[in-house]
């Protein structure tokens, strides 16, 4: 397999493929089956990708920027990958690993992240509405006006998260650990607390503090 073939995307079938650090940018790869496959340090960048399959894959620094990703990712490595920009509605990332990767304007409403890891993650006004984050962990992450309504939370590790004016209404955040979050000014109307820690959190100007 050659990697003009991969770039052509006539052939869809490369499972388990060695393509670190090569440039994959502006291509057609639509619903193209890399799963397992070595990408690390690929440029993916304006690429469509939609309905690819990607799971275990290993993206690990990988440039995904304003890359259409609307794919299965299940599990896969996306540890200080490029992703701003990128549409990921939709996607499957459950379980996937995150962590330090750059999200900023990506789109990733109605995602699948359960289970994924999202420690120290930058999604600052990032649209997450209706999003399953079950069992997520945000730890230390930066939501400060994201948009998580409707969004399960349920589960999830939210310790020392930055939620400062972030839209939660509707959210579930029942048995979420908020140890330590900042919620000040966050929207929470309609959303379920129940057997939620949230032991050190901040949440002056919430509609919990004003219910009290």
């Amino acid at each position: 397999m050659t990697l003009d073939t991969v770039r052509a995307g006539k052939e869809k079938h490369f499972p388990g493929i060695d393509l670190e650090d090569e440039d994959l940018a502006h291509c057609q790869l639509e619903k193209i089956n890399l799963a397992g496959a070595n990408l690390s340090g690929a440029d993916f960048s304006c690429s469509n990708l939609r309905g690819a399959r990607l799971d275990g894959a290993n993206l690990l620094g990988a440039d995904l920027k304003l890359a259409d990703i609307r794919a299965s990712l299940l599990g896969a490595n996306l540890m200080q990958a490029d992703l701003s920009s990128a549409d990921l509605r939709g996607s499957n990332l459950r379980g996937a690993n995150l962590m330090g990767a750059k999200l900023s304007q990506a789109a990733l409403s109605g995602a699948f992240l359960s289970g994924a890891n999202l420690t120290g993650v930058d999604l600052k006004g990032v649209d997450l509405r209706g999003t399953d984050l079950r069992g997520v962990n945000l730890n230390s992450a930066n939501l400060k006006g994201a948009n998580l309504s409707q969004a399960d939370l349920q589960g999830a590790n939210l310790s020392e998260t930055n939620l400062e004016e972030a839209d939660l209404r509707g959210a579930n955040l029942a048995g979420a650990n908020l140890v330590g979050a900042n919620l000040l000014c966050a929207e929470l109307e309609g959303s379920n607390v129940n057997g939620a820690n949230l032991e050190r959190a901040c949440i002056l100007g919430t509609a919990i503090a004003r219910s009290r």
